[in-house]
């Protein structure tokens, strides 16, 4: 049995969902269970309607714009549109209801947002049919996903894994799932988050005990860089779950580190492939490879970095327990930690960069020293086995960056054996990263 998750752009017209089918159907004999996300950029649509709705905008023209993307998808298919019928009224009511409470809460947004997945999952599943793939759609809670409730964010419940065993296990159809939506006990709808349909189907993997999990994105697998900045960038062949972790988490576009932990506990294998490019067999993540000194260079960009300076901290203890504490109470995460004698440094990313709960914290962060805030940064990763005790690394990387005029402004090597993270000016991120990958890389 195995897990196939197809992306947005795996999904944003009727040749590509064409081409999912082929691709489903070259694997029927191996059980596969189908985890979609929405068409490519609905989910972003579906949020900024309704956030334009809560504030007096009529939302009838844009939600008219999302439908009619679907309906050209299901004509050129040669579907009949009936199908989706009642989940487009229920849209038009869903985001009519906002505009007129003039009110959107999280709860309400993960509403909005459910629909992409919830309309895609329903095209895909009728295609297949019609192609005589038998195949029967289902809504992540009803493949058995129970979260809490941290809408827009949530987190699954231990339950979960012993729902899905129970309905998806041994079915004689093809399942096509929602990603990236689930709900809560009180039946009331919430999503995953960043990465959410992935983690949909590491989830449905690990309580399966699949032999693999597939996730179909339109990038060939997993490289040394962003392809977009190195345009020669290797591809590899297999990595480590832990190195596919760290690139994730600092900036590597093709998975969000979430989505492989429940694979990661059950060892099942994650790979990565291309809808656009069926030859290529991708990265496969697995447990343990071969030692390389250098998988990749990877930014993360709109990193804010936070400064404390207070004398508080000389010879003190507690201090950094106050600090996490504030971070702790506003449930804003830190990605970067660095202390000296009377400083203490943290990066922050875009979304608790732009969170009000930030600028509560300041205020309380305030009370325990000096805080300086430095926006548009951003972090480069270098990850790779052993990295932190290989000797020189940090030497090559600080000459490289006086060679070019970067100012490293903080760095983190302790945190992991497997990466050297430090923050630059965003303006510096893009020219450090192609520096840094012919200095480690190439030659």
């Amino acid at each position: 049995m195995i897990v196939m998750k197809f992306g947005g752009t795996s999904l944003a017209n009727a040749e590509r969902i064409k081409n999912i089918s082929n691709i489903i159907k070259t694997r029927l004999d191996k059980k596969p269970i189908v985890v979609v996300s929405a068409v490519g950029g609905v989910t972003d649509l579906l949020i900024n309607v309704a956030k334009e709705a809560s504030k007096g905008t009529n939302p009838n023209e844009k939600t008219e714009e999302i439908i009619n993307i679907h309906k050209k998808i299901i004509k050129d298919l040669n579907l009949n549109e009936e199908f989706l019928m009642d989940d487009f009224v229920n849209l038009y009511d869903t985001l009519n209801g906002i505009y007129l409470l003039k009110e959107l809460s999280l709860r309400s947004l993960d509403l909005v947002s459910s629909f992409g997945e919830i309309l895609s999952s329903k095209i895909l599943t009728e295609f297949l049919n019609s192609n005589k793939i038998s195949s029967k759609q289902y809504f992540g809670w009803e493949a058995g996903i129970i979260t809490n409730d941290n809408f827009t964010n949530a987190e699954i419940l231990e339950e979960t894994y012993e729902n899905i065993n129970f309905i998806l296990n041994n079915l004689n159809h093809v399942a096509v799932v929602t990603g990236f939506i689930a709900k809560n006990k009180e039946g009331e709808i919430t999503t995953l988050g960043r990465g959410g349909s992935d983690y949909t189907a590491s989830i449905i993997g690990s309580a399966l005990n699949v032999d693999e999990v597939e996730i179909w994105t339109d990038v060939d697998g997993i490289k040394t860089a962003d392809p977009r900045i190195i345009l020669n960038a290797k591809q590899w062949e297999k990595i480590t779950f832990n190195e596919a972790s760290e690139m994730a988490y600092f900036g590597a576009k093709v998975l969000h580190p979430k989505t492989i932990k429940p694979a990661i506990n059950k060892s099942i294998p994650v790979r990565i492939l291309n809808t656009y490019n069926l030859d290529n067999r991708g990265t496969l993540i697995v447990d343990e490879d071969e030692e390389i000194p250098f998988r990749s260079i990877s930014s993360k960009n709109d990193v804010t970095v936070i400064r404390i300076c207070s004398t508080k901290m000389l010879f003190a203890y507690g201090f950094l327990s106050k600090v996490f504490d504030i971070f702790n109470k506003h449930k804003i995460s830190i990605d970067l930690v660095s202390t000296s004698e009377i400083t203490l440094s943290m990066t922050l990313d875009k979304i608790n960069n732009e969170s009000k709960k930030l600028e509560l914290a300041m205020h309380e962060l305030e009370k325990l020293g000096n805080v300086e805030i430095l926006k548009n940064r951003s972090i480069i990763c270098v990850v790779g086995k052993g990295i932190r005790s290989r000797i020189g690394v940090l030497g090559r990387i600080f000459t490289t960056c006086k060679d070019w005029n970067v100012d490293v402004e903080m760095v983190s090597q302790g945190a992991s054996p497997l990466s050297i993270s430090f923050v630059v000016k965003q303006e510096d991120s893009e020219k450090i990263v192609k520096e840094l990958h012919k200095e480690l890389f190439e030659k």
